[in-house]
């Protein structure tokens, strides 16, 4: 039997619907027999396979990604391209509640002719993976909670805001996958007792922050969307809503 034979038999033990892919990419992350041996003991046991191999794939990029990290969803893919239709080359580009910074360098890798990068956190691991994902972008990351974390020269300069907050209701992360659980910060996943204790945060300190004309997007439920929506217009914001069957994604766009 060969090597690649056995791990697939046990991925697909441990439970690993795609045991093959996963193989794959666990080979081609090992370094030798004793390091795959490793890896391979890591994801049976139930970690994120990016937290394994140490990367996601995200918008056609590797996103740098770890334990402890969030592991940025397919379905945020969505966000990302309402914000490149949204954005102009050269535009300011804020991914807030970035956790490794994918969004914002997604966008910013659609662009050409480039943004003015920015990405801010609380989560100081997470930042870790983000300064390296937004480093071919010139992006800057900064740490702090939300809207503190910014220099005052980004006030009233935003002209793109993305935003991926928690929006899980504290009750029901209990249901959410053991991969997520259990290996993703809760502060990345714990919205509050309705899921939208952040996204209310978000949308009452924007206004300052957007350039005339700006954008806030963020990613809520289908089930949220009209909460979401309605904190937005709260802040004085002009919303619409976008939503994609193909992604399962819905997003909540506020205009200054």
């Amino acid at each position: 039997m060969s090597s690649l034979t056995s791990l697939v038999e046990s991925l697909r033990a441990a439970g690993c619907v795609f045991a093959e892919e996963e193989a794959e990419l666990l080979t081609g992350a090992a370094t030798d027999a004793d390091h795959l041996a490793g890896l391979l003991a890591r994801r049976v046991g139930g970690e994120p396979l990016e937290h394994v191999v140490g990367w996601a794939e995200f918008c056609g990029l590797r996103m740098e990604v770890g334990a402890g990290a969030f592991v940025p969803r397919r379905r945020t893919e969505f966000l990302v391209r309402e914000a490149v239709a949204l954005a102009r080359p050269g535009a300011v580009v804020l991914d807030l509640c970035c956790g490794v910074g994918a969004l914002g360098a997604a966008v910013a890798a659609q662009l050409p002719g480039g943004v003015e990068l920015h990405a801010a956190d609380i989560d100081p691991a997470a930042l870790e993976y983000a300064r390296r994902n937004v480093a071919p972008y010139g992006g800057q990351v900064w740490e702090g909670d939300l809207y503190a974390a910014l220099p005052s020269s980004l006030r009233g300069r935003v002209d793109v805001l993305v935003v991926n907050a928690p929006y899980v209701p504290t009750e029901e992360i209990v249901l959410m996958p053991s991969e997520a659980r259990d290996h993703e910060p809760l502060v990345s996943l714990d919205g509050g007792a309705d899921g939208l204790d952040i996204h209310r945060r978000v949308a009452a300190g924007a206004l300052p922050w957007l350039a005339p004309g700006g954008h806030l997007l963020i990613e809520t439920s289908a089930r949220q969307c009209p909460s979401t929506a309605s904190a937005l217009t709260s802040a004085g914001l002009a919303v619409r809503a976008v939503t994609s069957e193909e992604l399962y994604a819905t997003v909540v766009i506020g205009t200054a």
